[in-house]
C-alpha cells in the first residue's frame, strides 16, 4: 500500500489495476495506512476507496483474486497485456515467480520491492523485456549475498508455534524500502526502454545485524546479467530438424520452480 499510494499520486499514472485477495486484519493496522475501524474490510475496496480520495481522476480497477488461482488466469493475462508497467509487492516467492512469468510473457516492463524479515533491510529490483528474470536474480544473490529470511509469522494460523503478535518488520522500516521501490517504479514508466540507475538489484541495509549486516543504512547496488542456467527463462534450443520438438511438461516446470524455491530457502 504505501508503494500504491506514492506512485499513484503522479499525474502520469492514469490507470491502475489492483490484484489483492487478502482482507483487512488487526495485525495489519500497525503497518498499514488504513485505521482500524477497517478491519474485516477487503483490502482491495479499502485501496482503491483510498485512492479515489486522492486521485478522483484516476481510474481505478480493483481485482480481489489470487494471483495464482488457475481460474483467472485468462483475466490476468488480458489485464497484463493492456497495461504498460507491473508492480510486485507480494511477501511470496510463487507469487513473484508467476507475476515474472505474468510480465514477461507480455512483454512488460516491472518492480519488485522486497522487506527483509525483522525490517533489517530492503531490496529493490527492476525488469525489462529481455533482461534477467526474477529467477536470475533470486539465484545471484543467494549466491552473493547473505541474508536473515527466517520465516514471518504465519496469521493465518495464530495458535501456531510462531506467536500472532510478532511484527517482522515496522512500518518505517516498510516504508523506507516502499519509498526506493516508488523511486524506481517512476523512473522506469518515464523512460522504459532507455533506463539503467546503474544496478538490476538495490539491497538497502537498515540495521547494524551481527553476523549479516555490518553497517546500517549502507547501499549494496548489483548488476545482474541474464543467466544461461536459469530454470525460469533460459532460452530453449534449436532444435535439430531430423528430432522431435521438445516441449516442457507441467512437471518439469514444477521441479524447476521447486528447484528455485529450494536455493531461495537456503538463503
Amino acid at each position: 500500500m504505501p508503494v500504491l499510494d506514492m506512485v499513484c499520486r503522479d499525474r502520469r499514472v492514469t490507470h491502475l489495476t489492483l490484484i489483492e485477495p487478502d482482507t483487512y486484519k488487526p495485525h495489519n493496522v500497525e503497518r498499514h495506512l488504513f485505521p482500524t475501524t477497517a478491519v474485516g474490510w477487503p483490502k482491495a475496496v479499502l485501496a482503491e476507496r483510498w485512492l479515489r480520495e486522492r486521485r478522483p481522476d484516476l481510474v481505478v480497477r480493483a481485482v480481489q483474486c489470487d494471483l495464482l488461482d488457475p481460474e483467472v488466469q485468462n483475466h490476468l493475462d488480458r489485464l497484463a497485456e493492456a497495461a504498460d508497467l507491473g508492480v510486485c509487492a507480494a511477501d511470496n516467492e510463487p507469487a513473484k515467480f508467476h507475476w515474472d512469468a505474468l510480465m514477461r510473457r507480455h512483454g512488460k516492463p516491472w518492480t519488485l520491492g522486497e522487506v527483509l524479515s525483522g525490517g533489517i533491510g530492503g531490496f529493490v529490483h527492476w525488469f525489462v523485456p529481455g533482461g534477467p528474470c526474477y529467477g536470475c536474480v533470486a539465484s545471484h544473490l543467494q549466491r552473493s549475498v547473505t541474508v536473515d529470511k527466517s520465516k514471518p509469522p504465519d496469521y493465518s494460523q495464530p495458535g501456531g508455534p510462531v506467536a500472532e503478535t510478532t511484527i517482522p518488520a515496522s512500518k518505517a522500516s516498510i516504508q523506507a524500502i516502499a519509498s526506493l521501490h516508488a523511486l524506481v517504479t517512476l523512473a522506469l514508466l518515464d523512460q522504459p526502454s532507455g533506463y539503467d540507475p546503474g544496478f538490476t538489484s538495490l539491497l538497502l541495509t537498515l540495521q547494524r545485524v551481527p553476523d549479516v549486516f555490518e553497517e546500517a543504512f549502507r547501499p549494496y547496488r548489483f548488476r545482474i546479467p541474464r543467466s544461461a542456467e536459469c530454470l525460469m527463462c533460459r532460452p530453449e534450443p534449436m532444435p535439430d530438424p531430423g528430432a522431435m520438438p521438445l516441449a516442457s511438461s507441467p512437471e518439469e516446470l514444477d521441479v524447476a520452480l521447486d528447484q528455485a524455491l529450494a536455493r531461495l530457502g537456503d538463503a
